[in-house]
């Protein structure tokens, strides 16, 4: 155990800072450190973490109940291609006018569209009635690993 004062002197001499490590202990824990270069180093990590965290992007399928099935089909395709780069898919059945008085006709579209592609995503979110609108949002497929 060092004294305060003798602990200061210490930091002077190395021209470094005298930096209080943990407060509540008994007694207190103190560090000679650069605290600038501490601080710098610090925000470096965090920046490195941000970099490397995963930002799961969400692209939109816009479909009424009204949609032929070539289109629903050709939309589908585009899901496929974002499912296969990682990406979510919230599928949105569109009601106008009294189209809305019909719900199960969109339930139906949006079950296709979750079977069609139930070999690249899995139901996240299933159709739910929001509004004016219908959302199902579908997510990516763990890949399963074969065994050797």
């Amino acid at each position: 155990m060092v004294s305060r004062a003798e602990a200061l002197r210490i930091a002077r001499e190395a021209n470094l800072d005298l930096v209080e490590v943990a407060p509540n202990a008994n007694p207190p824990v103190c560090r000679v450190m650069d605290f600038g270069k501490f601080l710098y180093e610090r925000s470096k990590k965090e920046r490195q973490a941000r970099k490397s965290q995963a930002r799961v992007e969400i692209k939109e399928l816009r479909l009424r109940p009204k949609t032929s099935e070539h289109h629903r089909d050709f939309k589908v395709r585009s899901a496929r291609k974002w499912l296969e780069k990682g990406m979510k898919v919230r599928v949105r059945m569109l009601f106008r006018g009294r189209e809305i008085t019909y719900p199960e006709i969109a339930l139906e579209d949006l079950k296709e569209v979750a079977k069609a592609l139930e070999d690249v995503a899995v139901v996240e979110r299933p159709p739910v009635l929001e509004g004016r609108s219908m959302l199902m949002i579908l997510a990516p497929a763990t890949k399963k690993r074969s065994k050797k």
